[in-house]
């Protein structure tokens, strides 16, 4: 039986909009027809399988039914437990995403070595950047990589080598949240940097969600800006924000859904 395609939302740091932009893209396969399954390795905060409740909460209190994801939460106390979850999770499922947690752990570098897709958010700012590397305060050249930068590169060369045996080499993209379109000078800096870091350690960069409000206020009830019907009218800048989403989403450049007939054979 084939797995999954794994996709695994991970950075070092919080506050990079990680778990919205996985949630967002969750439902946005799940909308393709796609069969999702999650897993939210942020035991203490539980952003992404506290989003999908308050989905299901929605669903329940309004009478319908919205695309979804079958989401668990995972909250140690071993690889091999997580492995357990992993398994029962992938069954008959498209896609596994994971959504860890916004810190180093053994858990998230453990999915980051196993992803097909790594998906790293990071926010437009060198604050965020100091994450993947150190640049000259002068010429912003990298000088030298961060500790986090080395273990996602180990990672991927690690999956190269698995490559080799017949499974998918890892696409690690490192997507750009929050942009701020006024500050053109820091953004061709950052572009410049990131550019440089990804000859060298073997990322590619998308556009990501830019900072607005909307996706906190869709939180409570668990909806995404892919819910037409369900949202109310909309105003020009939300019709804006859908249409980034589903950039992003065609960014990660993910393998089609295999369509199966009747009785789970290949169409």
């Amino acid at each position: 039986m084939s797995q999954p395609h794994r996709i695994v939302f991970a950075n070092g740091k919080g506050g990079t909009g990680k778990s919205t932009t996985a949630v967002h893209v969750a439902v946005a396969l799940a909308y393709q027809g796609a069969k999702v399954a999650a897993l939210d390795l942020d035991h203490r905060q539980r952003t992404f399988f506290r989003y999908f409740e308050n989905r299901l909460d929605t669903e329940k209190r309004r009478g319908i039914e919205l695309p979804g994801a079958m989401v668990g939460v995972f909250g140690g106390p071993s690889i091999e437990i997580l492995e357990a979850m992993i398994d029962e999770a992938s069954e008959g499922m498209d896609y596994l995403i994971f959504d860890t947690a916004g810190r180093d752990d053994k858990y998230a570098r453990h999915v980051a070595t196993t992803a097909d897709t790594l998906v790293t958010p990071l926010n437009d700012s060198f604050v965020d950047f100091d994450l993947f590397g150190h640049v000259d305060p002068d010429t912003f050249k990298v000088k030298k990589l961060s500790f986090y930068a080395e273990l996602m590169f180990e990672a991927r060369k690690k999956r190269g080598l698995s490559a080799q045996g017949g499974r998918r080499e890892m696409d690690w993209i490192v997507v750009r949240n929050r942009t701020q379109h006024i500050e053109a000078r820091n953004m061709r800096r950052l572009e410049f940097a990131l550019s440089e870091l990804s000859k060298r350690v073997g990322f590619r960069t998308a556009p990501g969600l830019s900072e607005r409000v909307i996706y906190r206020e869709l939180f409570p009830a668990g909806l995404t800006l892919l819910d037409k019907g369900h949202l109310g009218d909309m105003a020009t800048s939300h019709l804006v924000a859908r249409q980034e989403l589903r950039s992003l989403v065609k960014a990660l450049n993910l393998p089609p859904v295999e369509r199966r007939d009747e009785v789970g054979e290949a169409a």
